[in-house]
This record gives structure tokens, C-alpha cells and sequence, in this order.
């Protein structure tokens, strides 16, 4: 029960996650049918929509704009601030940070991870792993939605008797940048609206709010 209680925002997150793309599997497969039926296709069962192209580019645009959010996110924290907003640092904060801040090397404590302690490159890698990994993802889904997309796109225009075009051309295509962009205002307007409408409302004992009585100039204060 303890464990549970200490990882249970991840596991409340992935359990919701895991419910979320199983629903997007069947509510899918349910439209995808009646569009074949309605062309004079043949249904296709839920095994063969999940490992279909039209599954995996819906699945993998939203991914892909997800990890740029939190890609942008992450990095541009590190030198750009917003008075008032739980979600910056201090304008005084700005930067990259001095080894003492950051409890890097000399200034490592006991329980700081090994390569918090180390130096060169393994603490290169790690002072930026974050950032590394969200987008790493990021590329992979691009490109997995790419792939997807393009395979897809080309099922859609042989349907129509057309020829099918290249992967380059459905990356600069407008079916491509349609996709892509629609998700990706979304998100940026989401983490918009979370950096300024955090500076004047509250939810009390969320550490993404900052404290009900906190004035709303204070800048990098989590309640």
C-alpha cells in the first residue's frame, strides 16, 4: 500500500492513459468499419486496425505533439521567465544555473544520484538528459507519424485511383502540416494558459498553484 501511495500520480496517470488508448482502439476501429462498409469494403477486426496505418498515425501524431510541448516546455524554462507564474523561476534564477545550485560536483550530497557527482561528459549528459529524452521522443514519433501518414495517405489515393506519392512528399504536403499543426496550437495554447492564468488563480494544495495567499507577483513559489 505504501508504494502504491508514493507512485500514485504515475500509476493513476497510466492506467488512465492505458484506458484512453484502448478506447481510441475500438471507438476507431468502430468508425473505420462504417466508412468500409459504406465503400463496399470488407470490416476488419480490432487486431488487424491497432497494427493498421490509420491507427498508429492518429496514436503517434498526438505523441509527437505532446514531447514537443514538453520538449519547448523544459528548455526555454531554463532562460525565459514569467513574473508571477508558478511554472518559472525567478528572473535572478535565469540561465543554466551555477554547480552550487544545482548540487553538481563539489556541492553533489550524499543522496545526489552517482553522475550528479561525476564530471566531464557523464555530467553533461545528465544535467540534460531530460531534455535529451522528451525530444528524442518527439523525433521518433514525427517520424513514425510520418511513416504512418504517408502509408495511410497513399491507401487513400490508390482507393481513388490515384498514384502514390513519396515519403518527401508527404512530409510537405498540406495533409502532413495539417495534421501536425492542428495538434501542435492545441498544446501551445494549453501550456499558455497554464504559465499566465497560474499567476492570478490557485488550487489549493496543488504544487502546480502557488499558495492560496500568495500575492500574485511572486514568481517560482509552489504551493
Amino acid at each position: 500500500m505504501r508504494r502504491l501511495k508514493e507512485n500514485g500520480l504515475a500509476l493513476a496517470f497510466l492506467v488512465m492513459f492505458l484506458l484512453a488508448l484502448g478506447g481510441q482502439a475500438v471507438a476507431g476501429l468502430l468508425q473505420y468499419n462504417d466508412l468500409q462498409l459504406a465503400g463496399g469494403g470488407e470490416p476488419v477486426s480490432i487486431v488487424e486496425y491497432v497494427t493498421s496505418s490509420s491507427y498508429a498515425v492518429d496514436v503517434a501524431e498526438n505523441w509527437q505533439s505532446e514531447y514537443l510541448q514538453f520538449f519547448l516546455f523544459i528548455m526555454l524554462t531554463v532562460w525565459l521567465v514569467q513574473k508571477g507564474s508558478p511554472e518559472s523561476k525567478r528572473a535572478e534564477d535565469a540561465g543554466a544555473e551555477s554547480d552550487e545550485q544545482q548540487l553538481v560536483g563539489r556541492h553533489a550530497r550524499a543522496d545526489s544520484p552517482a553522475w550528479a557527482r561525476a564530471g566531464g561528459a557523464r555530467l553533461r549528459l545528465f544535467s540534460n538528459s531530460l531534455g535529451l529524452v522528451m525530444g528524442a521522443v518527439f523525433l521518433l514519433s514525427w517520424l513514425a507519424q510520418s511513416v504512418a501518414g504517408q502509408a495511410a495517405y497513399n491507401s487513400e489515393r490508390l482507393s481513388d485511383l490515384r498514384d502514390p506519392v513519396s515519403w518527401g512528399s508527404y512530409v510537405t504536403s498540406p495533409e502532413f502540416w495539417n495534421r501536425s499543426l492542428q495538434n501542435w496550437q492545441s498544446e501551445l495554447l494549453a501550456v499558455l494558459s497554464m504559465v499566465v492564468l497560474s499567476i492570478y488563480l490557485r488550487q489549493r494544495g496543488s504544487p502546480e498553484s502557488k499558495p492560496v495567499g500568495a500575492s500574485h507577483a511572486a514568481t517560482g513559489v509552489e504551493g
